[in-house]
């Protein structure tokens, strides 16, 4: 049996039709398959890939950590000087009063951490999120998903999570001194690029405080440069209370966090100890490439370059079947009339060798999220096949 049919028989399952695309390797800003045929990539792993493919500071991260040690014991009970450091590093670059990292396995697990934290810490119960909003599927994160298409299969999830549109003056009514939290993401990524109103974030935040509600930002796809920000929330004039992080987080290697404050996760160590534990969260392998990661978007200043590469995509996707080109940053989506039109615009984007996708709630948008390394050229060709592609 070769390859996909193995892939088919062996692997579980997670659409009808999977794209199927063979990759056997990846550099830069692009995918090689089996065949060694190039794709321009335009999705980077879903946010992951910002300082690209296989940067070579992050490969000799992995290995020098590789020839060190890898798993030792479940994360938070030895020294590991890699979470020490990336824990630091992530600190300094946040405002004060988010000073302690708890590091899991994905930005799924950071979510049911959140959950579990702002319950304990308030001792309420009520949750509050948005209508096409995706925080995981685990069933925690799966209970604050905005889409009941989602939801509905894995029902009974968990109680007291009421759901309202982003930037609405219902949500922020609905806060009250039984509110736990609100969880929001910072910009609306599954929902095809939905960005808050700054008056209404502002507000929202302001809410929160006087109901001593806690405000949690799932920044896992817009943290570390992706919106032209090292965080999205900058650009908004807030704070949150907690931050999710995940996607670009490991460099590529599979990494999520909760940010908050010391005096909140405290509540983690004691009645009871271990209130929230991992095995394989933090993995010194992981937060290596994650440092190496991070020193790459500072001296590279990738995050300087994005403004100018976000207005160039703007400026050539014009034609008459492109709706709106909605964006913050490098995370972007081009509306088409129809989701049949974005599939077949896919299809033929894949065949003259560029990799895209959709989004959950906004199946009528192509993604575009290509790693942060993206050049000028690179963004001319890729625009060329997506035009070519809708004509």
């Amino acid at each position: 049996m070769n390859t996909r049919q193995l892939f088919q028989q062996h692997l579980a399952p997670t659409s009808p039709a999977p794209v199927g695309l063979h990759i056997v390797s990846a550099e830069g800003n692009y995918l090689y398959d089996v065949d060694g045929k190039a794709y321009i990539d335009m999705i980077g792993g879903i946010s992951v890939c910002n300082v690209g493919h296989r940067h070579p500071k992050v490969v000799a991260a992995i290995k020098a950590q590789a020839d060190q040690y890898l798993h030792i014991m479940v994360y938070g009970e030895l020294i590991q000087s890699p979470q020490v450091a990336f824990a630091q590093l992530i600190t300094q670059h946040l405002p004060a009063p988010l000073d302690c990292v708890y590091f899991t396995n994905s930005g799924s697990e950071a979510t049911e951490a959140a959950l579990k934290l702002a319950r304990r810490v308030t001792a309420r119960t009520e949750i509050i999120a948005c209508n096409n909003s995706y925080h995981g599927h685990s069933l925690g994160a799966l209970s604050v998903m905005g889409s009941e298409y989602w939801r509905n299969a894995f029902r009974p999830l968990m109680p007291g999570v009421w759901h309202y549109d982003y930037n609405s003056e219902a949500l922020i009514n609905a806060i009250n001194n039984q509110t736990a939290c609100v969880l929001i993401e910072t910009v609306q990524s599954e929902a095809g690029i939905v960005a808050p109103n700054t008056e209404w974030i502002q507000r929202l935040r302001k809410k929160c405080t006087d109901t001593g509600t806690l405000l949690i930002l799932d920044e896992i796809q817009t943290g570390f440069g992706r919106t032209g920000k090292l965080w999205g929330f900058e650009h908004f004039g807030i704070l949150p209370d907690m931050i999710l992080l995940g996607k670009a987080l490991g460099g590529g290697m599979p990494m999520g966090a909760l940010v908050a404050p010391m005096a909140m996760m405290s509540a983690f160590a004691t009645n009871p100890v271990l209130g929230h534990m991992t095995t394989f969260g933090g993995h010194p392998v992981c937060c290596a490439a994650g440092i190496a990661a991070m020193h790459v978007l500072f001296d590279e200043h990738l995050i300087e370059g994005i403004a100018a590469k976000e207005q160039l995509f703007h400026t050539l996707l014009q034609h008459p079947s492109i709706i709106q080109v909605r964006s913050k940053g490098l995370l972007m989506a081009v509306e088409l009339p129809s989701s049949s039109d974005v599939l077949k615009s896919l299809e033929k984007c894949l065949s003259n060798g560029l990799f895209s996708d959709w989004f959950l709630f906004a199946d009528n948008c192509i993604r575009i999220a290509p790693p942060l390394t993206i050049n000028e050229a690179e963004i001319k060709n890729a625009c060329t096949i997506i035009l070519d592609s809708i004509e």
